[in-house]
């Protein structure tokens, strides 16, 4: 943002006066900017902040990435191991068995000791997880598809 400096002038008294004040050519004084070359900033924070926020941030994308390989693990896991279960009840089953895995990849992102501050601290548990819903589901349903494929009489048999 720019800085503008008052302009002082001598009080004039006659209107006249003024007149031939703005007919002179005088040099306005320009506002003073501020310089946007170099920010400022204290002169040890920033190297101990930059490796606090790698730190972080290279934990989270770690966390990110476990619940990403998790989701696809779980979710063609689930199509075995919710086979005996008929109708709805397989579905239940398998909503609860993403969340129980979910739920262990908090308890695993809180024993990796994140250094967040406390705006920060649901980050541990919204890092991913739309992706986990997604592809969890998304894979649970392409592998129960593929397995069950050939068994449905209407359809495209392979």
């Amino acid at each position: 943002m720019a800085k503008h400096k008052k302009k002082i002038s001598k009080p004039t008294p006659n209107p006249e006066d003024s007149k031939k004040e703005s007919i002179e050519n005088k040099p306005e004084e320009t506002p003073e900017i501020e310089s946007t070359d170099s920010p400022i900033t204290p002169p040890s924070e920033p190297e101990k902040n930059q490796a606090e926020n790698s730190e972080k941030e290279r934990k989270l994308n770690k966390l990110f990435w476990l619940r990403v390989c998790l989701a696809i693990i779980a979710g063609t896991a689930a199509t075995f191991i919710f086979e005996d279960i008929e109708g709805e009840e397989r579905r239940w089953s398998s909503i609860g068995f993403m969340i129980i895995i979910f739920a262990g990849t908090i308890v695993i992102a809180k024993g990796m000791k994140m250094q967040l501050p406390s705006s920060d601290r649901k980050k541990i548990v919204t890092q991913g997880i739309g992706s986990y819903i997604f592809l969890y589901l998304f894979t649970w349903i392409v592998t129960y598809t593929l397995v069950h494929a050939g068994s449905v009489s209407s359809g495209i048999n392979l």
